[in-house]
């Protein structure tokens, strides 16, 4: 399983990372740009990845943070969205029904909705899988004059994390952001201040599937529930209707034949 490791101090901000992000996912520079203004965070479903500014001088890119246990992929009742070996958390779009239950369940609020389109989908980082599975680095990671960003083994970047953090106290902040939290990322981080805004718990959290599995498992039992009592209530109400109708119809016919 694969991971990224970003390092907050080597970030200068340049975003060339967020510019070959963009060319490796064929999105628009130009609408890109109008995103990064209109949305706060500057993600967007034409924009999978971008640089938040965490302290004065110090920036973190912001994009999926490929969970090891995923919680959106436990959200999805339709197998949209399934965790590969690779690591990368990966969309497939012609299973998609448009629940969005993936967003409300991401704890990083990080898939992003096509709302301007007939037909949206769901859009975020997938680690550039296509290559990945040639063999080939993410393209921000490939992209980063700084060498700010680190790919390889999850395993392997979590050592380096942890010599860096402990071999350089001065430095750098006692802590692996993505280690344990939320169960553990495959995105994760060293720096020399605090990461919270970028939405990480200041405990360490288990996974959230662990928490809502149970509850996903009854989901679709629940919803053909609801959908039962609606249609037996839709029935109940219909046929009251037409009785009602039927006995105004017949107190009219009655008093018709007095007349006559």
């Amino acid at each position: 399983m694969y991971g990224i490791l970003v390092d907050v101090t080597k970030c200068t901000g340049c975003e060339r990372c967020v510019s070959a992000c963009l060319d490796a996912n064929h999105l628009d520079h130009e609408l890109a740009d109008i995103d990064r203004i209109m949305f706060r965070d500057g993600l967007s479903a034409n924009r999978l990845l971008a640089l938040d500014k965490v302290d004065d001088g110090r920036f973190a890119r912001k994009s999926c943070m490929h969970c090891v246990d995923p919680s959106c992929v436990s959200a999805c009742l339709v197998g949209g969205l399934t965790k590969s070996e690779e690591g990368a958390v990966v969309y497939d779009a012609t299973k998609c029904i448009g629940c969005r239950y993936c967003m409300l369940a991401c704890p990083f609020h990080i898939p992003r909705y096509e709302w301007n389109k007939t037909l949206p989908l769901i859009k975020k980082c997938d680690m550039c899988f296509d290559r990945l599975q040639q063999g080939q680095q993410p393209a921000c990671v490939e992209a980063c004059p700084n060498n700010a960003l680190l790919f390889g083994e999850r395993n392997q970047i979590m050592g380096e994390a942890r010599n860096r953090t402990s071999g350089n106290p001065d430095r750098y902040l006692d802590h692996v952001w993505g280690e344990n939290e939320f169960g553990g990322t495959c995105v994760l981080y060293v720096s020399d201040v605090d990461l919270s805004k970028l939405g990480w718990s200041k405990q360490a959290l288990a996974g959230i599937p662990s928490l809502t599995n149970s509850l996903i498992a009854k989901t679709p039992f629940i919803g053909v529930g609801v959908a039962a009592t609606l249609l037996s209530t839709n029935w109940i109400i219909r046929r009251r209707m037409r009785l009602a109708a039927e006995q105004s119809n017949q107190h009219v016919g009655g008093e018709q034949q007095e007349d006559s």
